[in-house]
């Protein structure tokens, strides 16, 4: 496998192979062989099955190399991207880009800019990037989408700090925009508690249902230790979100994933023998929308009690 210069982002640039030596030809046939992927003209990186961090590169990539890369800052999903905020269906085909002064938004290429301006207050630079701030991104998001993405990117801001008087306030002030009523929604009953996409997705959900809220994140003592938990109802009913990645977080040092899967399933029996009922849903649960139907017999069992 060949050996590729990179800048500070990890970004292999043409004009730095070319003025090493390394012709074209060479990182094609890098990128033929899987070795290296595209992420723009001029702009390649070494291959990864990351597909979120794919595209905050590709985000970098094209926000440092764009002729226009000093009248426009990243936003929505790419400013997401390079905050680290894990959103409900990204939309990854372009990278998002704002106006730092007023003008019209246009789609060219790799690039979807909106329109501008943005003031200074909304601007900030991280890694020597500039984008709009934590605040501004994640209202820009919720803004373009469903009451699950706003609810997903709302929780995964309140996670990283952001402060939540300040997105109320920039909603409010769009508040004719398109969006702002699902956005201002959202943001009443997000909670930076919920650990996942999966777990924020579910919740709204359950608010969609018009379920009763859950308590988040509680540890109940059993007789085989502490056993936090996704969702509680009155500490009878408990809900578990089950991500792909669950098993993996959940990993102590030298556990396989099936040592952690037999820990789980200990756990979940011993709260049941506290007389806790555990339910179990999948991401394939949510994406069918069949939550509410798998809830709604113990919800109503447990409000009858």
């Amino acid at each position: 496998m060949s050996t590729f210069p990179t800048d500070r982002h990890g970004l292999i640039r043409r004009e730095t192979t070319l003025r090493l030596g390394i012709g074209d030809d060479v990182v094609s046939s890098a990128v033929k062989r899987g070795e290296l992927v595209r992420l723009a003209p001029g702009v390649c990186v070494t291959a990864t099955d990351d597909a979120d961090d794919l595209y905050r590169l590709r985000s970098v990539g094209v926000a440092t190399s764009a002729r226009d890369h000093e009248s426009s800052i990243l936003s929505h999903d790419s400013a997401a991207a390079v905050f680290r905020l894990s959103l409900l269906h990204p939309k990854r085909e372009r990278v998002h880009l704002t106006r730092i002064e007023p003008g019209a938004g246009f789609v060219r290429g790799l690039r979807a800019v909106h329109a501008g301006p943005v003031t200074a207050e909304w601007i900030v630079e991280v890694d020597g990037i500039r984008l709009t701030s934590l605040e501004r991104t994640a209202v820009d998001v919720a803004m373009a989408g469903d009451f699950a993405q706003a609810l997903v990117v709302f929780d995964r801001a309140f996670a990283a700090d952001a402060d939540v008087t300040t997105m109320a306030h920039l909603i409010e002030s769009r508040r004719r925009w398109r969006g702002a009523g699902i956005a201002r929604r959202a943001l009443s009953f997000a909670d930076g508690a919920s650990e996942s996409v999966g777990e924020s997705w579910s919740r709204a959900q359950m608010i969609e249902a018009g379920f009763p809220m859950p308590r988040l994140q509680h540890t109940f003592q059993t007789d085989v230790g502490p056993a936090r938990t996704d969702f509680d109802w009155d500490a009878i009913l408990v809900g578990e979100f089950d991500g792909l990645q669950k098993y993996g977080r959940l990993l102590r040092p030298g556990e396989t994933p099936r040592d952690a899967l037999i820990r789980e399933k200990r756990r979940e029996d011993a709260l049941r023998a506290q007389g806790i009922m555990v339910i179990r849903w999948t991401w394939g649960t949510l994406v069918r929308g069949e939550l509410a139907d798998l809830l709604r017999p113990w919800l109503d069992k447990l409000a009858a009690a």
